[in-house]
This record gives structure tokens, C-alpha cells and sequence, in this order.
């Protein structure tokens, strides 16, 4: 584990070690394996399960993600047909352009909402969190960043 990593903190799901890639051999091309019926097969560098999030923690996300998406959509759609009611029905009438700036504003909260459900979600599979996740938010925006600096300096 080099030093940039072991500053960062781990992710509760991240595997504990990485796999080196194999050295490509210039000169020759690899030889066919007779289990494989003379077709060479490569290794991942990770299996499925060691990628996967844990099903207690996708779980968790879904339900924030519905939650802080799902209530912003509902009252941006409600607002349309709150005020087609109101125009319709009564003799209040609602300029179309504050109609159109309200839905805007929840249907961008909604997509947020997206956002902000997954990072506030615990990734511990073993902590819950609590039901805002502030803190949880916090951490997991943190390790986002740490990620994307470790990678922008692999580039370079």
C-alpha cells in the first residue's frame, strides 16, 4: 500500500489489497491454456463480489436516494398540477414563469437528491447512521475527493 493510500481512509467495502496487472511479454504471445479449450482467458483485476457494494449498504442508498429525490419530484410534479387547478378552476392566476422557476428549482433538488442520497448513506455496513447523515456525507465526500486527486496524479 504506497503512502497516498494509507493517508486516505479505506472504504468499509474496499478490497484489502490490489492486484498487480500482468507483465505483458512483447516477444511472444502467450501460450493457450488447455482448460480453456486453446483460448487464453485474462483475470480481472477484481472479482464481482470484491467490487460489489454490500447489499445492507445499496439498500441504504436506495432509500435516501428516494427519499431526498423522490419528495422534491413529487411536490415539483404537484406544482404543475396545483396551478393548472388554480388557473382552471378559480380565478387565481399564477404567472407561467413562476410556475416554471419552482418546478425548476425542485426538479434540480431532486437531482441533487440523487447525489446527496448516496453520499449520506453510511458505508459502514455495520453503522447505520443517522437520518439526515450529515457526517456520513462528510466522510464519503471526502473519500470522493481523496479518490480524484489520487487519480489526477496517476495521470500526470
Amino acid at each position: 500500500m504506497s503512502a497516498e493510500e494509507s493517508e486516505r481512509s479505506r472504504l468499509p467495502f474496499e478490497p484489502n489489497k490490489k492486484r498487480q496487472k500482468p507483465t505483458k511479454a512483447k516477444s511472444q504471445p502467450p501460450a493457450p491454456s488447455k482448460e480453456s479449450g486453446g483460448q487464453t482467458t485474462k483475470q480481472p483485476p477484481y472479482t464481482k463480489e470484491e467490487m460489489a457494494i454490500p447489499k445492507v449498504v445499496s439498500q441504504r442508498m436506495i432509500r435516501r436516494v428516494a427519499a431526498f429525490c423522490g419528495i422534491p419530484t413529487a411536490l415539483g410534479i404537484s406544482t404543475l398540477v396545483a396551478s393548472y387547478l388554480l388557473n382552471v378552476y378559480t380565478d387565481i392566476r399564477i404567472a407561467p414563469i413562476a410556475v416554471l422557476l419552482v418546478n425548476m428549482g425542485l426538479f434540480g433538488l431532486g437531482v441533487l437528491g440523487i447525489t446527496y442520497g448516496v453520499l449520506s448513506a453510511s458505508w459502514d455496513e455495520n453503522r447505520v447512521g443517522n437520518w439526515l447523515g450529515l457526517a456520513e456525507f462528510g466522510t464519503n465526500w471526502g473519500r470522493m475527493v481523496d479518490v480524484w486527486r489520487e487519480t489526477r496524479q496517476k495521470k500526470v
